[in-house]
């Protein structure tokens, strides 16, 4: 049980700072709120996060999914393969455009998107894959491209949860055909709400920005059919103060992730594995707990520890995915997924943590002992 005088350590903490707040009233006082200079800048700016790539803002993460998807052209005929070990959004997106999902599993170590059970699921309608960076855990970009190349597919990185995260030095949001991002106000940088495209194609771009606008460039001058998926300049605003601190922040995180790991010692409790060349930039330090779970988070809370599933329900068996492939005989075969959603437990790892908070959880993780 936590000291009577320790406060409990939350499992996010998003920050909203006096810079924060100082950005937001500045672009109140100009009266120009909605996609103008603040916009702009921001894109430009996270460009330098993607190596240079078109940045497109829009409203959120899952507009950003939704937009990129339509950009490109992706709709009815048409398959996605998408892991069923992420947030709901992942899967929406590709249902949103009338596309199919075509759900595999995982690898054990990452909990990303396996690139072997990729090419097991290429069908002649296979229109792109989208490996999703869960946890800021970097996918096997390198394995998933040469398989995109070898079948001529299109690559959609969900890498909504991985801002900064890089594989062998190349930022996710930079290999595939686009890249979306989330600036939830959980997430490792946010705007409040809001999320960003990148993309190497400038065509692609060009249109993304027509549909987040109503399909128009100019006022009144409509080019396709679009909606209003804008990023508000107020955002904007918030999301390059967060920019600018995000280096330190992820520097941060990864010295937290690190201690956390190099100090706990409980036989039944996994800590996260990284792939080498992986920048791992832990939006979520998510341990495997072997025994049982429920007791393991109730001793954790009772500690004073924040802690989480993400994602206690694999999408393909949640009800709008679930029902229908039922009716049209679909069982997708996904053991590494139902395991990890089973056994995972995130616990705080942002960097408003002290190195007293630090040895708490790993107090609290190691007294879990074998009794689960």
């Amino acid at each position: 049980m936590a000291s009577i005088n320790e406060q409990p350590i939350p499992a996010a903490r998003p920050v909203i700072g006096e810079e924060e707040i100082e950005a937001a009233v500045r672009v109140l006082r100009t009266g120009r709120v909605v996609q103008g200079p603040e916009v702009a800048a921001f894109e430009e700016e996270f460009s330098e996060v993607v190596q240079g790539r078109h940045c497109v803002a829009v409203n959120s993460g899952t507009s950003a999914l939704h937009l990129l998807l339509m950009a490109m052209g992706i709709g009815p005929g048409d398959e996605v393969i998408v892991p069923s070990f992420s947030f709901a959004a992942s899967a929406n997106a590709v249902r949103l455009v009338g596309a199919d999902v075509v759900f595999v599993d995982i690898e054990a170590s990452s909990f990303n998107i396996d690139p072997a059970a990729v090419e097991a699921a290429i069908t002649p309608r296979t229109a792109a894959i989208m490996p999703v960076h869960i946890y800021g855990n970097p996918a096997a970009m390198d394995k998933i491209m040469a398989i995109a190349d070898k079948h001529k597919l299109a690559v959609v990185e969900d890498a909504c949860q991985a801002h900064a995260a890089a594989l062998n030095g190349t930022p996710v949001g930079a290999f595939g055909t686009g890249g979306t991002f989330s600036f939830y106000p959980t997430k490792n940088m946010h705007s409040l709400e809001g999320g960003m495209i990148s993309t190497a194609d400038a065509e692609i771009a060009r249109t993304l920005r027509l549909l987040r606008n109503q399909g128009m460039e100019q006022r009144y001058a409509n080019e396709i059919v679009g909606a209003n998926m804008r990023m508000t300049d107020v955002s904007a605003a918030i999301g390059r103060v967060q920019l600018g601190k995000l280096t330190g922040w992820t520097e941060q995180r990864i010295a937290n992730a690190a201690y956390l790991s190099q100090h706990i010692t409980a036989e039944n409790v996994v800590t996260p594995i990284v792939a080498e060349g992986a920048r791992h930039i832990y939006h979520q330090y998510t341990i495997r707990v072997k025994g049982d779970r429920d007791a393991a988070m109730a001793k954790l809370t009772e500690a004073g520890i924040g802690n989480a599933v993400y994602y206690p329900t694999p999408i393909h068996r949640l009800k709008p995915y679930w029902e229908p492939d039922q009716k049209a005989g679909r069982n997708w075969d996904l053991p590494e997924t139902e395991k990890a959603a089973a056994e995972v437990v995130s616990l705080p790892v942002h960097p408003s943590l002290s190195e007293n908070d630090l040895e708490r959880i790993v107090a609290a993780v190691n007294a879990l002992g074998e009794n689960l």
